[in-house]
C-alpha cells in the first residue's frame, strides 16, 4: 500500500500541469459551496436578529370591532381589552407562556436637569421585558417588586437617554413625567428594530404598569381599559405551528391558527360576540411571520446548497475524464508492469490513490480558500439582516463528505479501466 501511494505521488508531480488543471474544478466546487452555505447561513442569522429585536414570537392584541351578531347584540359593537382580560388569558389558555397588559400614552413632557422631550411612556408589567426583548446596557430591569409597590421608576431607551442626559450616565437620576417625579433604573441597549407597533423602542419610556394605570390612565375609555395585550406562546405551540400551516395559502395575516383561535375564544366568552368574529379581536403574530421568514431563508440554502453540489459534480466529472485519458496514455505503461507480475488489484489500486489524492488535495485547498474569503468579507461593514459569512460544521461536513464521494465516485471508473486492460493488447498498443 505504502509503495502504490508513493507510486500515484510520484506520477502525479511527473505530470504537474495536468495534475493541476484537473484539481481545478474539484477546487472551485468546493469553494462554491462554503461561500454558498455560508452566505445563506449568514442570512438566517442576520433574519432572525433583526426579527428578535422586536421579540421573539409575540402576539400583540388589539380590541375591534364585531362583524357577526351573537347573543341578541348586533354586529358593529366596539370590543376594548382591559386588565382582566389579561388575566384571564393567563388563567384560561394552555398556550400561553407570557402575558402583559399595556397602556401607552403619547405627547407625555419629560423633563431632566439637562433637556427636555415630549415622549410615548409605556406602563407594562415585568414579563414584557422578556416578550419584547427588552435588554438593558446599564442599571436593572423592572421587577414585581416595583409592580407591587407602585414605584415610580422608569427605564429609557437609548436615544431618549442621550437626549435627556447626553454623555452622561443616566442611572439614578431623576426625571419627571408631565410634573410627576420618577427615577431612571434602567436603560435599553441600542435597538437595531425595523418592526413596531408604537414606534422604536430605542426613542421610549417604560413604567410600571401600576403607576401608569395610576398616575398615565387612558382619558378616552373607562377605567380597567388597556390599549395591548402582549402574549407569548408556549414553546411547544410554536414547534406545532410548521405543521398546523402545511398545505394552506394565502397571506400570513389570514391564517386563522390554533394560538390565536383559543385566545380569541376566551375573550369571546367573556365579551359577549361569537367566537368565529375574526374582527371582534385583531392580533399580530409574529410567530408566524418568523416562520415565514424562516421557511425563505431555509429554501435560499438549499438552493445555494445545490448549486455548489452541481458545481462540484462538475468539477468531478472533469477529474474523471482527465483520469481516463491518463489511463489511455499510460497503456503500455500498464502493460508492462503487469507482464512483470504486477497484479489487477495493483493496478486499480494506484489508478484509485492518483485520482482520489487529486480530488483531497484540491478540496482541501478549495475548503481552505472558502474559509478564507469568509473571513475576508466578515471584516467589511454588513446591512443590517446579513450577519456575515458563517461557516458552521454542517458545512464543513457537508465539503467534506461530498468531497469524499466525488472523489470515490470519479476514481474508481478510470481505476477500473486500467486493471481490466489485456497484458498483450495494453503492450501492442500505441498512440
Amino acid at each position: 500500500m505504502k509503495e502504490a501511494i508513493v507510486q500515484s505521488l510520484g506520477n502525479l508531480r511527473a505530470n504537474k500541469l495536468r495534475s493541476v488543471l484537473t484539481m481545478f474544478g474539484i477546487l472551485w466546487g468546493i469553494v462554491s459551496i462554503v461561500l454558498l452555505s455560508a452566505m445563506g447561513e449568514g442570512f438566517r442569522r442576520g433574519n432572525d436578529k433583526v426579527l428578535q429585536e422586536f421579540g421573539k414570537n409575540v402576539g400583540i392584541i388589539w380590541g375591534g370591532r364585531t362583524s357577526l351578531q351573537a347573543g341578541g347584540e348586533r354586529a358593529g359593537r366596539i370590543v376594548r381589552l382591559t386588565e382582566d382580560d389579561a388575566r384571564a388569558f393567563k388563567a384560561q389558555s394552555r398556550m400561553v407562556d407570557l402575558v402583559s397588559p399595556e397602556i401607552q400614552r403619547g405627547a407625555i413632557q419629560v423633563k431632566s436637569r439637562y433637556n427636555a422631550a415630549s415622549v410615548t411612556i409605556h406602563g407594562v408589567e415585568p414579563p414584557y421585558q422578556e416578550i419584547r426583548t427588552i435588554e438593558l446596557d446599564a442599571g436593572r430591569p423592572m421587577n414585581w417588586e416595583d409592580e407591587r409597590q407602585s414605584l415610580r421608576v422608569a427605564i429609557l431607551g437609548s436615544d431618549m437617554a442621550k437626549q435627556l442626559f447626553g454623555p452622561r450616565f443616566p442611572i439614578g437620576e431623576p426625571i419627571t413625567l408631565n410634573g410627576t417625579a420618577f427615577t431612571v433604573i434602567g436603560r435599553i441597549r441600542e435597538k437595531n428594530q425595523d418592526s413596531s407597533y408604537s414606534g422604536p423602542d430605542n426613542n421610549k419610556i417604560f413604567v410600571p404598569f401600576a403607576v401608569m394605570r395610576r398616575d398615565f390612565p387612558r382619558p378616552d375609555a373607562e377605567a380597567g381599559v388597556v390599549s395591548q395585550i402582549l402574549v407569548s406562546p408556549r414553546p411547544w405551540v410554536v414547534a406545532a405551528l410548521p405543521r398546523a400551516l402545511d398545505g394552506r395559502t394565502g397571506r400570513v395575516e389570514d391564517v386563522d391558527w390554533p394560538f390565536e383561535q383559543e385566545l380569541r375564544g376566551i375573550l369571546a366568552q367573556r365579551k359577549g360576540f361569537d367566537a368565529a368574529d375574526r374582527e371582534a379581536m385583531a392580533m399580530w403574530d409574529t410567530s408566524l411571520s418568523t416562520l415565514m421568514f424562516s421557511r425563505i431563508i431555509a429554501h435560499m440554502r438549499q438552493f445555494f446548497t445545490v448549486v455548489g453540489l452541481v458545481t462540484l459534480a462538475l468539477g468531478g466529472i472533469g477529474v474523471m475524464n482527465i483520469m481516463l485519458i491518463a489511463v489511455r496514455d499510460r497503456t503500455r505503461e500498464i502493460g508492462v508492469r503487469k507482464a512483470l507480475g504486477a497484479t489487477t488489484g495493483a493496478i486499480q489500486r494506484q489508478f484509485f490513490l492518483e485520482g482520489f489524492f487529486l480530488t483531497a488535495l484540491s478540496g482541501t485547498i478549495g475548503f481552505l480558500l472558502g474559509v478564507g474569503l469568509c473571513a475576508l468579507v466578515n471584516l467589511l461593514p454588513m446591512p443590517d439582516r446579513f450577519a456575515g459569512m458563517i461557516v458552521t460544521p454542517g458545512t464543513a461536513l457537508l465539503a467534506v463528505g461530498t468531497l469524499v464521494v466525488v472523489g470515490v465516485a470519479t476514481s474508481l471508473l478510470p481505476a477500473r479501466r486500467a486493471a481490466q486492460l489485456p497484458p498483450t493488447e495494453a503492450l501492442r498498443y500505441e498512440m
